[in-house]
């Protein structure tokens, strides 16, 4: 069978990084929304944009999954706070374990992605959800901000990218070790 990238893009940087995934190891690429039966493939790489508390299109992925074991699964979040601190990734993959059945998170290799975001580009709701975090967030002492608030307040009403496509490294290397 045969495998596949699935992502699920708020504004773009999701999909940015599951079109050059799928074109360094030579697979299809679809949306979350477009894909049939996951079980039609051996394997899955899902890249997710980090969303009001989620992964975007990750749980309906997955929902119908029948025996996880059996495939090869690699999950990489997209987000604006950086992958590398600690903090961010347990809040990440907390979420991740609600939006997921434990078979399925522990059969996935999972990885954090840095984003970005464009303000010029947001809908009217999202601005004004983002005004309020960040109003909210501004209130937060400093030395009690998180990785994820800090990089909020840093950006906001910015256009700003951290997509680093040698991210995709070991996710290409997950992939490519199932290929015939």
């Amino acid at each position: 069978m045969p495998s596949i990238v699935i992502y699920g893009s708020q504004y773009g940087t999701a999909r940015q990084y599951a079109e050059e995934l799928a074109r360094r190891v030579d697979i299809e690429v679809r949306p979350y929304d477009a894909v049939g039966n996951v079980n039609d493939y051996d394997a899955i790489a899902y890249i997710g944009a980090l969303y009001a508390g989620g992964v975007v299109g990750m749980r309906k992925t997955f929902a119908k999954l029948v025996n996880p074991r059996d495939k090869t699964i690699a999950i990489a979040t997209v987000g604006l706070a950086d992958p590398t601190d600690q903090e961010n990734v347990k809040n990440i993959e907390d979420s991740m374990r609600r939006q997921l059945s434990s078979e399925v998170f522990e059969s996935a290799h999972v990885f954090h992605l840095r984003g970005g975001i464009d303000y010029s580009k947001l809908g009217f709701k999202h601005k004004t959800m983002m005004r309020l975090l960040c109003s909210k967030a501004r209130s937060i002492p400093e030395v009690e901000r998180n990785a994820e608030v800090r990089a909020m307040l840093q950006t906001y009403g910015k256009q700003v990218s951290f997509v680093d496509f040698c991210a995709l490294d070991p996710l290409g290397a997950v992939l490519t070790d199932v290929q015939p």
